[in-house]
């Protein structure tokens, strides 16, 4: 059965970090939305009902019956339990909005429905980014036990301290850990494969670190947070999420914030994440071309793919960044920063868009990823379009 991931309702919401992405491919917890739904579903065939410049790169839906799917909450048992059970002609409501349904992809439409069904219990459904750090913890406990049920973690060395019950904590094969301190008192630890946590940092859960990512010497990581594959991390965070890819490896802080892939922080970068009169903090919306009350108190950055900071950067509660922006300018810098900005303020020129491809292929081959002409071409298009 094919899995269709559908970006349908909440695409918009989500910028700028769906600009480069359907929302199936944002990372919480411990994996991705899409990664999470091939192993509650066990089913890898999937594709993408998505913007139209982002199908290229990510699978059209093949014209046959599918599971119809809004990817971005997490299932209780009995509503992964219907969806399982779903036939033909038939879906599943949450407040008011589709979630999932049997259907065919040939001549999609959702007219073909004939069953709807509420589901009456209370589910855990990002709507916005704010969401992916603010519900984090509890996307972590649900990877948690999903990837480590029946298996057996890696012992942790003798030269790190541990306070906690050490069911709350698995390490994976090839990870390298040695004089620091972890605390799962306060929640869960997932340490990916080939991960190095350097001596002197201090982790207080719920934290992941992916595969391939390291925690710098020294690092100060306070939960909930996650840390996407083949990332760098130093100084200190306090529940964040960076998808992969990217890179924060000197002091500075960073909190209550999502970063994308791609991105790099110059030493001694600060995003504030509290007002100095401790109001709530306001987003900008995409959808409303606004700035909107997130209700949070706490309430940093967020960051779109291949965007980058200089040294001793300072940027403000409640920033958001867009794709490919560059910010190396004295002072504050404004609480919007466009997609391929060159400098971080208004009325700044922009990035030449030859000029980010160069920098995304560099970027990329530090890591051993190629730049296609697909991501080119996504470029391209939040270059002209946005």
């Amino acid at each position: 059965m094919q899995l269709v991931f559908s970006d349908a309702q909440y695409w918009e919401d989500f910028l700028p970090l769906t600009f480069t992405r359907p929302i199936a491919e944002m990372r919480c917890g411990i994996l991705t939305f899409s990664e999470r739904w091939q192993k509650l579903l066990e089913n890898s065939e999937v594709s993408y009902f998505t913007e139209n410049y982002l199908q290229e790169k990510f699978k059209n839906p093949e014209e046959k019956e599918s599971l119809f799917l809004v990817t971005n909450f997490l299932p209780t048992e009995q509503v992964l339990q219907q969806i399982k059970d779903l036939k033909q002609g038939e879906a599943l409501v949450y407040e008011d909005e589709l979630i999932a349904a049997k259907i065919n992809m040939k001549g999609f439409s959702l007219n073909q429905i004939e069953k709807m069904t509420d589901i009456k219990e209370e589910l855990v459904f990002f709507k916005k980014p704010k969401d992916l750090f603010t519900y984090n913890h509890k996307a972590i406990d649900f990877d948690f036990d999903l990837l480590t049920k029946g298996r057996t973690s890696q012992e942790l060395s003798s030269t790190n301290g541990f306070l906690g019950d050490k069911k709350d904590l698995f390490i994976e094969e090839g990870a390298q850990i040695e004089f620091s301190t972890l605390n799962t008192k306060t929640g869960k630890i997932y340490i990916g494969k080939n991960t190095e946590i350097m001596e002197g940092c201090h982790l207080r859960g719920p934290i992941v670190l992916c595969d391939d990512s390291k925690f710098n010497l020294g690092a100060k990581i306070y939960g909930a947070t996650t840390i996407g594959p083949q990332c760098k991390i130093g100084g200190e965070v306090n529940n964040i999420i960076v998808f992969g890819y990217s890179s924060k490896g000197h002091e500075g802080f960073v909190g209550n914030s999502v970063i994308g892939e791609w991105c790099n922080f110059g030493a001694d970068t600060n995003s504030s994440n509290m007002k100095n009169n401790y109001g709530t903090v306001k987003f900008w919306s995409y959808r409303t071309k606004a700035f909107e009350d997130t209700g949070l108190q706490f309430a940093g950055l967020i960051m779109g793919d291949h965007s980058k900071t200089a040294i001793n950067t300072q940027l403000n509660t409640g920033t958001v960044i867009g794709v490919a922006s560059n910010i190396f300018k004295e002072g504050f810098p404004p609480n919007l920063i466009e997609n391929f900005s060159w400098g971080g303020f208004k009325g700044d020129e922009r990035f030449k868009l030859d000029k980010a491809y160069e920098v995304a292929e560099r970027a990329m081959a530090r890591r051993k990823v190629a730049l296609t002409d697909e991501d080119k071409r996504i470029l391209k298009y939040i270059f002209d379009s946005y």
